[in-house]
């Protein structure tokens, strides 16, 4: 398979999904190319080039620039996936869709809901999440555990450029609204993807690395240190797991509860804040349904109950790494009973 970046996955996916359905539209803040060096539209793609290229192949009709107006495109976006259209809507970063919530958690999430399931709403909003690139509070923040309480809503927060076009032609495809998450630390990141179309089911996790001694769970851009800690580890004579959910919404209860049983320690790797986040949730389901098996208290490495930083130094202490994952790692490996 030939070696693409996160950026080229995704494009891909845009451009699969949009030749093979009519239906499938982009809208969002300069999605029709932005200035680029050339000044000349369709020379960048966007905020981060995801979008390159389809104003050419599919014209201005389905290849929208909206105004700086969350709120309107995305309602806008909610209401044309009822009328039969497939929308793809970007927000630039996923602080912003604070703006557009309402649009999001009343109205999109609850049409199935409200209308007896007579109504789809095919509906793909992707942004980006996550600290690292010194973007400072307003856009920086992981916000995925927001989306996931919301019933209605999917969420997906792919971690390797192979998942990434998958997912998000899976996303296209679904019949339900689908919040589309992408740390934008890793859109340079590059792995083997086919060129062609295909999907990666929701709610299906994948084992990353198989180990006997402990599972750390991880999500998106966190993935890549968990694996780093696992090599560090694997030196000491520590075997890891390493499980990928890949979607929060739906969650891939059964591999988390039979990883965390095959191992009886379980370290959850999570950028988001610790309080009401994904490392809490999935913690107390594992609590509450293997706790018989577990060897050694869950552990929890996540970012400070605080905003993100923008200081340089401050920003690289928030964000959770490989060496704070295996100090959990070896701290739940020690563990002794009394």
């Amino acid at each position: 398979m030939a070696q693409k970046s996160f950026r080229q996955a995704l494009n891909e996916a845009l451009h699969h999904e949009m030749r093979r359905d009519p239906n499938v539209i982009v809208l969002g803040e300069d999605v029709a190319g932005g200035s680029g060096a050339s000044g000349q539209k369709d020379a960048w793609g966007g905020a981060f080039g995801v979008t390159k290229g389809l104003l050419g192949a599919f014209g201005p009709s389905r290849v929208r620039d909206t105004p700086i107006t969350e709120s309107a495109f995305v309602g806008a976006a909610a209401g044309a996936a009822m009328t039969g259209l497939r929308p793809v809507a970007e927000i630039m970063f996923v602080d912003f869709l604070g703006v557009c919530f309402d649009q999001i958690f009343n109205q999109a999430a609850k049409f199935r809901y409200m209308f007896g399931g007579k109504a789809v709403t095919p509906l793909v909003i992707r942004a980006t999440y996550g600290a690292g690139t010194r973007s400072a509070s307003q856009h920086s923040q992981a916000l995925y555990p927001i989306f996931t309480h919301v019933p209605g809503l999917k969420v997906v927060i792919p971690s390797s450029p192979y998942d990434a076009k998958g997912l998000l032609i899976q996303a296209i495809r679904d019949n339900d609204p689908v919040i589309f998450l992408e740390n934008k630390v890793l859109y340079d990141t590059v792995g083997e993807v086919p060129d062609g179309a295909y999907t990666v089911p929701f709610g299906e996790a994948h084992i990353v690395r198989e180990g006997g001694d402990a599972t750390i769970v991880a999500l998106g851009r966190m993935v890549h240190f968990a694996r780093e800690a696992a090599e560090i580890l694997a030196a000491e004579g520590i075997d890891c797991t390493v499980l990928d959910p890949r979607t929060t919404s739906p969650l891939d209860e059964d591999t988390l509860l039979e990883m965390a049983e095959e191992t009886g320690r379980v370290v959850i790797v999570d950028e988001a804040n610790p309080r009401c986040g994904m490392a809490a949730d999935i913690s107390s389901i594992i609590a509450e349904k293997a706790f018989g098996a577990l060897k050694a208290p869950i552990m929890k490495v996540t970012a400070p109950h605080t905003p993100v930083p923008y200081a340089p130094n401050l920003e690289a202490a928030y964000i959770p790494d490989a060496k704070r994952i295996a100090d959990a790692v070896r701290k739940a490996v020690a563990f002794k009973r009394s």
